[in-house]
């Protein structure tokens, strides 16, 4: 079992910067690729930002060049960088791993951006 903590959701003005974080614990030493997925009010999840183990990105194109995902192997902890946030970048944002038993997920951290 892996539990993933999320921290980081705050309400923003838009043009504003907030950085997400998301730590796992439990049976960490068998993740693999790590990311956010975002759900807005009456909308399906989608995909924000993935991270291999090795280091490799992959974002979803309404985000590109705004947010940026790393993590730290260390402290199995993944994070997002969120830069010029809009409205429509609300939503809940959940971290998940891959492990090679199943995917796991947070329990989700509120963005919301508004004047």
């Amino acid at each position: 079992q892996v539990q993933l903590v999320e921290s980081g959701g705050d309400l923003v003005q838009p043009g504003g910067s907030l950085k997400l974080s998301c730590a796992a614990s439990g049976s960490s030493r068998t993740i693999s690729t790590m990311g956010w997925y975002r759900q807005a009010p009456g909308k399906q999840r989608k995909s924000v930002a993935t991270i291999t183990s090795g280091g490799s990105t992959d974002y979803a194109d309404s985000v590109k060049g705004r947010f940026t995902i790393s993590r730290d192997n260390a402290k199995n902890t993944v994070y997002l960088q969120m830069n010029n946030l809009t409205p429509e970048d609300t939503a809940v944002y959940y971290c998940y791993c891959n492990t090679a038993v199943r995917r796991f997920w947070g329990q989700g951290t509120q963005v919301t951006v508004s004047s």
